[in-house]
């Protein structure tokens, strides 16, 4: 438990369930005045991407197409410029393909490994081309049992949540971000 209060920093979380690239861009700027203008130091972190590279087999194609994704991850970067300088990507989580193709709940939709790990990469390099902070999370979960991480296949369980908080909470320190 952090008792330091150097370490008191607001959180607002900005997830909407079934998001993608576009639709947290129609929102983005907006959010970020309403929350950040008394702000004094400001950390955005994203996670976002895996909607993005939703199958639509109605379709047949990407929910949103690889280069459709890699220009709204720049449009997020540099709209976030205009707060601050610590931006950070986490990495995109595979998903159990025997509970995503398709969704139960939604036939009509299904999720890859393959599909996230395109996009996965596209952040991560986009990141790097941009001198953002990525935080890999696909790759690590890969070399362990990440189903056990999972509620339905797609969104990670209480355990999953878990890893992902340890795994940016160490980052951003390693980093003396916070």
């Amino acid at each position: 438990m952090l008792l330091n209060s150097d370490f008191d920093y607001p959180v607002y979380n900005l997830g909407v369930s079934g998001d993608n690239t576009e639709d947290l861009l129609k929102r983005f700027e907006t959010e970020c005045k309403a929350r950040l203008s008394e702000e004094k130091s400001v950390i955005i972190i994203f996670a976002i991407g895996i909607n993005d590279s939703q199958f639509l087999h109605n379709e047949n194609r990407l929910r949103i197409p690889p280069e459709k994704f890699k220009e709204n991850i720049k449009k997020l970067i540099n709209l976030s410029k205009k707060f601050t300088t610590k931006i950070i990507f986490v990495g995109l989580t595979p998903v159990d393909e025997t509970k995503t193709i398709p969704l139960p709940w939604n036939t009509n939709k299904s999720y890859r490994n393959e599909n996230v790990e395109k996009y996965n990469k596209i952040i991560r390099l986009i990141c790097k081309k941009s001198n953002i902070y990525f935080i890999e999370i696909f790759e690590r979960w890969v070399k362990i049992n990440y189903k056990d991480l999972l509620e339905d296949g797609l969104h990670p369980n209480s355990k999953g949540h878990e890893k992902i908080f340890e795994t940016v909470k160490s980052f951003l320190f390693e980093k003396k971000i916070i």
